[in-house]
């Protein structure tokens, strides 16, 4: 397997803990080396979305993605359709971003619900809704299945293979998908399916993040740690997501508010790229 350079990878934002105005983080990451960034949609929306496009480019940097998609489910069909046209917003600034793919977190039950089969029937439903607007966009979407732990509140997807039986759902068969999934090895290293999942995600893999689960971890959402500093097995995940035929950015995206969170971006980043050789 290929030894990584930072140009082959990219830092999403979230890694670098919000610490900055997202004009610093581009410069920090373009000076850092790397070849890519994804921005959260928390530093973009509200700002002149094209003034960072512009730098986003000046920098050299690509874009592998653009995080994350509003929650859909729902109460009622108001709300569904709030969250779907706040979607759709979002799609076009990723494709204002030059985003390969939008990162969609689809969202748990809906409030006061306890319904989850409801909840991934108003996902499939929205996702229907959003797929002709990113193809005119450029945008493809990823669905991002997210550890079980999140189920209630951040994503009723949680297995890859619920994802990918939501793509055939949704758009069929194709040699060209417009829809696809998002493999961060936080949320599926753990599915003894995974290997067998990952050969059938063949062409729908649209990202790959990395970090690392730590043991013990205080906090599953923030305590995410850097690649080698716990258990999963990130270069094995890696090369099933290459046999897949996945060719793009390794991105790595650490939530890590007791750690990396309260570090100087440049000693984070430095870290980043030191790992890649050793721990990705």
């Amino acid at each position: 397997m290929r030894r990584l350079l930072p140009g082959d990878c990219a830092i999403n934002t979230a890694t670098l803990g919000f610490q900055a105005p997202i004009s610093e983080v581009i410069e920090a990451v373009a000076r850092a080396g790397f070849g890519a960034i994804a921005p959260w949609r928390r530093e973009v929306e509200g700002g002149d979305v094209r003034a960072i496009a512009r730098q986003i480019r000046d920098a050299g940097l690509a874009v592998p993605g653009y995080c994350r998609s509003t929650y859909i489910p729902a109460a009622d069909k108001a709300g569904f359709d709030t969250n779907v046209e706040a979607n759709r917003r979002a799609i076009s600034d990723a494709a204002v971003l030059g985003a390969k793919s939008f990162v969609m977190v689809v969202g748990g039950l809906a409030a006061g619900s306890k319904d989850i089969a409801a909840a991934r029937a108003q996902v499939a439903d929205a996702t229907g809704q959003l797929l002709g607007h990113a193809r005119a966009c450029g945008v493809r979407l990823a669905l991002e299945p997210l550890h079980p732990v999140y189920a209630a509140d951040r994503s009723c997807l949680s297995l890859l293979s619920e994802a990918l039986d939501m793509c055939e759902a949704v758009e069929g068969a194709t040699d060209d998908p417009w829809l696809g999934v998002c493999v961060d090895v936080y949320h599926v290293w753990w599915d003894p399916n995974l290997r067998r999942d990952m050969a059938r995600a063949d062409g729908r893999i649209l990202g790959f993040h990395v970090c690392d689960w730590l043991v013990p971890t205080a906090d599953v959402l923030n305590d995410r740690g850097m690649m080698g500093d716990g258990v999963i097995d990130v270069p094995g995940i890696r090369s099933m997501a290459e046999d897949a035929g996945y060719a793009g950015f390794v991105e790595i995206e650490i939530f890590s508010a007791a750690n990396w969170w309260k570090r100087p971006m440049a000693e984070t980043l430095g870290v980043c790229g030191e790992r890649l050789a050793t721990a990705t």
